[in-house]
């Protein structure tokens, strides 16, 4: 059955005569000239012939909102693979499971819109579940939301592909990790080719070519089989780690990781926040700080995360530092929340890819993040300045002995206050879940699922250019896909 929203839709020249003083007339021409100016500047689509269909529909939203279309999958590409999670076993990854500890007859069934994990491994990837539960809450209810949901593609500035692409790869992690790279029985892969094949075979895919489809990726290998296909799409990732690839051939024996930019790129893709594991802390609920750094995570990494290693060794038997291995699951989690919420800075090294939850989790602790990542992309940048409350260095810094901590004694204790009260302003931003069950009800107006839009919002006058560009093309050319940028 495929997703229905339980909203209801609803629909909803003058002349003027020349004054014959001269003055008046050049300063009347002057105001006029820099109306439009400015008008074309903020609306260069609405000057092009209304005989096409693409010109009508450049631009559907007003300033305070998005038209979103929500593609007809079936349910068994979102909420049904939240059922099939609840009924699957424990996750083999973890050394304890909450979600699977839960007696059978509490356990979560025949709901229309399930509870996400609490599985960390996924949930830190759940921006998938809270902007579709934005979409499905009705209408009524959505009156801070940006997005706004229309129910034909004509009508709509982007089209948002519901599928839950994240939990359907960790479910063939946590069972058959063996079979991922594979599509041979691999359960994922049929999902991801049965998205796939559902919107290219529609319309608004083929008036597009894919350029305002949406799609959820925060897991660093959702859709992995598939990627190729969906690259002119509009993707919501945390960072670009799951694009690197090693190219030896550039490296000189050296290992070297590049982003392939025919496929991501900060020009037409949206960074998102990940969602946090560890509950905020209010300004005032702050209390005196004796450690001067921590980290809590896996000291073993690959390719860019190598830093962590070195960064462990240099700085396990430093005075006022606290370095711990493990994930705050079930078992670690108090032990994450007293070590951030009891320190002044938060150490926050690549790991597999650029960024983790960890960088969140410290925000929602009001522990200063000291980021050692020299790729890593943030989310929201332009609404914040993340230099306002984080300590940026440079990986060959870090890596000098006894630099790090020395450089982080030097920040006063006014300054880290100051980087605190920054910090508190900021944390809504990063809050996804809305409080309801199910996702489903009104969002936080100052959310992160606004602020995903908003970003989505401000690509909106390169994706209709790109889409008029490609219908110019003559039959039988070809232009190789371009997306780099810095």
């Amino acid at each position: 059955m495929a997703l229905k929203s339980t909203a209801t839709a609803t629909a909803s020249s003058s002349s003027s005569s020349l004054c014959s003083v001269p003055t008046l007339f050049f300063a009347f021409t002057l105001l006029c000239t820099l109306s439009f100016s400015l008008f074309f500047l903020f609306n260069p689509l609405s000057s092009l012939s209304s005989s096409s269909s693409i010109y009508q529909n450049a631009f559907h939203s007003p300033q305070n909102s998005i038209q979103v279309f929500v593609a007809d999958l079936p349910r068994s590409l979102n909420y049904g693979l939240l059922d099939k999670y609840w009924a699957s076993g424990p996750d083999s990854r973890l050394g304890s499971d909450a979600d699977h500890e839960i007696p059978k007859n509490q356990l979560p069934q025949s709901l229309e819109f399930p509870p996400y994990p609490e599985n960390p491994l996924i949930k830190q990837y759940s921006a998938e579940y809270w902007i579709l539960g934005d979409l499905m809450t009705p209408q009524a209810q959505r009156t801070g939301s940006f997005a706004q949901r229309v129910f034909s593609a004509a009508e709509a500035d982007v089209v948002f592909v519901p599928f839950f692409a994240t939990l359907s790869a960790e479910l063939q992690l946590a069972t058959a990790k063996g079979a991922f790279r594979k599509k041979a029985g691999n359960g994922d892969y049929e999902r991801q080719r049965q998205v796939v094949d559902f919107v290219k075979n529609t319309e608004a895919w083929k008036r597009s070519g894919g350029r305002d489809h949406v799609f959820v990726l925060t897991d660093p290998v959702a859709m992995w089989h598939v990627r190729a296909e969906i690259a002119p799409a509009v993707l919501l990732v945390v960072d670009f780690g799951g694009w690197y690839r090693l190219e030896s051939k550039s490296s000189n024996g050296n290992s070297s990781d590049v982003i392939q930019h025919t496929q991501v790129s900060l020009l037409k893709d949206v960074i998102v926040p990940y969602t946090h594991l560890l509950p905020r802390l209010q300004l005032t609920e702050n209390k005196k700080r004796q450690t001067l750094l921590y980290f809590k995570g896996a000291k073993h990494r690959h390719r860019g995360g190598l830093v962590r290693e070195k960064l462990w060794d240099l700085l396990v038997n430093e005075p006022d530092v606290i370095m711990e291995e493990g994930f705050p699951n079930a078992t670690g989690r108090e032990q994450s929340i007293k070590g951030m919420r009891t320190s002044k800075f938060c150490l926050h090294p690549a790991g597999d890819t650029p960024t983790s939850c960890r960088l969140f989790d410290a925000i929602q602790s009001l522990c200063i993040p000291v980021i050692v990542s020299d790729n890593i992309e943030l989310p929201f940048e332009g609404i914040v300045d993340y230099s306002e409350f984080s300590v940026f260095v440079a990986v060959d810094d870090a890596l000098k002995p006894h630099w790090l901590v020395s450089h982080l004694r030097t920040f006063p204790e006014e300054q880290r206050d100051r980087f605190r009260r920054k910090m508190a302003q900021f944390q809504p931003l990063f809050e996804y879940d809305n409080g309801h069950p199910g996702g489903i009800g009104p969002i936080p107006p100052d959310g992160a699922v606004n602020h995903v839009w908003k970003k989505v919002y401000q690509k909106l006058p390169m994706i209709k250019e790109a889409i008029i560009r490609e219908r110019r093309k003559p039959p039988g050319v070809s232009v190789p896909p371009r997306c780099h940028c810095t």
